[in-house]
């Protein structure tokens, strides 16, 4: 599939340091990558570069085909920053149905994202008057606007409510299905877990990882939980049997590398009726992130 955003050999220095080291990587309409980095990692200077507010040292970026900062890559985008500002005397309706304007959307489209967003019953208030969590939520109404090409998304659930959180991941979801290109950079790990498809690890400007998460889970080999749930009267057994530790009681966990995952299950197959449930806890985001921000690579 063509790439919808482009990344490639990009750098970036400012005053003799470099920010980004030949950074490359690809965005295909429909998907949903995340773009994680400790603070000052280069994931908000890669953003003002797909932007076109800056000119990368080397390298180069195409969006849709087109150079950032010409018309036809503006009109592909559309991003939604952290902290979002709007004029506090215009209501939210007014500020959508501006922007509306701006991108050649048409009037009736106004309604529907704030509905989307959750805003219908305030869009008649001025902004001024909105809490952080709206105003975030008036900045994705007017991201959605048109149903961009590719979405920038830089830290979006800021100030957002858990029930708001998992409303704009649906609606995320909902545009990447249309065909949106979604590119994601956020601290909340444990929320993006299973709402990307793809995982770009920035250290110290560098790409030091670029998959999907079962990938990165395989290539990095760190080990993998198994949970068992062993009956009451033989938990003593399934604890000699398995090694590991015993927690809560009736409840053995151990350890293993994935290239040992079906030979311990099927060790504790064997046990039978010893055994009421077993479950398997793969590294999780929060695992391979530490891993990868620690130096090891891979890229696909």
């Amino acid at each position: 599939m063509t790439s919808l955003l482009n990344i490639s050999n990009v750098s970036m220095c400012f005053a003799h340091r470099d920010v980004l080291s030949d950074v490359s990587f690809d965005v295909a309409p429909g998907e949903r990558a995340a773009l994680l980095g400790h603070n000052g990692a280069g994931k908000t200077t890669l953003f003002r570069i797909i932007l076109g507010f800056l000119n990368p040292s080397a390298g180069q970026i195409t969006v849709n085909g087109a150079v950032p900062g010409t018309a036809a890559a503006r009109n592909a985008v559309s991003y939604l920053p952290e902290s979002v500002s709007f004029p506090k005397l215009l209501t939210g309706r007014e500020t959508v149905a501006f922007y509306a304007k701006l991108k050649g959307v048409a009037p009736a489209a106004v309604d529907q994202v704030l509905a989307d967003v959750d805003l219908t019953d305030a869009a008649d208030q001025r902004c001024g008057t909105y809490s952080k969590g709206m105003r975030q939520r008036l900045g994705l109404a007017q991201a959605m606007l048109g149903d961009p090409k590719l979405l920038l998304l830089d830290e979006p659930t800021s100030g957002l409510d858990p029930l708001a959180r998992q409303r704009f991941y649906h609606l995320i979801s909902k545009m990447a299905e249309r065909g949106t290109a979604v590119l994601l950079s956020s601290h909340g790990l444990s929320e993006i877990e299973a709402r990307t498809d793809r995982v770009a690890i920035l250290r110290k400007g560098k790409l030091v990882a670029d998959a999907p998460l079962t990938d990165l889970q395989h290539s990095a080999n760190l080990p993998l939980r198994i949970r068992v749930q062993a009956d009451t009267a033989h938990v003593d057994t399934v604890h000699q049997q398995m090694g590991g530790q015993r927690i809560n009681g009736a409840t053995v966990e151990l350890e293993c590398r994935y290239p040992e995952k079906m030979q311990r299950l099927s060790a504790i197959s064997a046990l039978g009726p010893a055994v009421r449930d077993v479950e398997v806890y793969p590294p999780s985001l929060d695992d391979i992130y530490r891993h990868y921000s620690a130096g090891k690579e891979t890229k696909q």
